[in-house]
């Protein structure tokens, strides 16, 4: 099988296409929409998928280090600003989460919390991009954990990395929990935990 196509014009319609494939595998997961699927909504020709991707798993991969990329960059943008306290900035970022876990539109949906389970098990390689990508996210959040227990915002003394982690996992299991409930209980109770975890209470 020849290699993907490099052109300008193909990075250009490459990210379209997983532009697109984000949208609808936000909404109904990656073994429920087909390839055909997705190159029909982004009006790219069916046979041209290989002239994109190496395959169906390469695509999948893909499609995971794009959406990783751009929502790391919203995630910076969010914690960056050092003037305001790490323990503020840190609330931004739950409620930037919660806002995109409870709105209809699947753009915004983590595919992190839709994939996460779906996909781990049927590929390394997009297992991988996960594990790669949830990394980054943990990184940031323990950078700003550090940072509000140098300026006294978070009292608990736990090490960040532990703690960052602790509430990634915290905030990813209420994304699961609220979808089965169809309730924003869980992130109230996600909040309230966080809360706690932050005054080391």
């Amino acid at each position: 099988m020849a290699a993907p196509v490099k052109s300008e014009r193909a990075t250009d319609v490459r990210s379209h296409i997983l532009d697109t494939a984000q949208r609808l595998i936000g909404a109904g997961g990656f073994s429920g929409v087909g390839l055909n699927d997705i190159l029909a909504a982004a009006g790219v020709p069916k046979g041209s998928f290989y002239h994109y991707f190496a395959s169906k798993e390469a695509f999948g991969r893909d499609l995971l280090d794009h959406y990783f990329g751009k929502y790391l960059a919203e995630v910076d943008a969010l914690l960056a600003d050092e003037r305001v306290p790490a323990r503020e900035r840190l609330g931004a970022y739950w409620q930037f989460w919660r806002q995109n876990q409870e709105r209809d539109d699947p753009e915004g949906k983590c595919l992190a919390v839709k994939l996460g389970a779906e996909v781990s098990d049927i590929s390394e390689g997009m297992r991988t991009a996960l594990k790669h990508g949830t990394s980054a996210i943990i990184a940031r959040l323990s950078r700003v954990v550090a940072q509000g227990q140098a300026d006294g915002s978070i009292e608990a003394s736990r090490p960040p990395g532990d703690l960052a982690e602790s509430l990634y996992q915290l905030w990813l299991g209420a994304s699961i929990m609220a979808k089965i409930a169809r309730s924003g209980d869980p992130f109230d109770a996600a909040l309230a935990a966080t809360d706690q975890a932050l005054t080391g209470t």
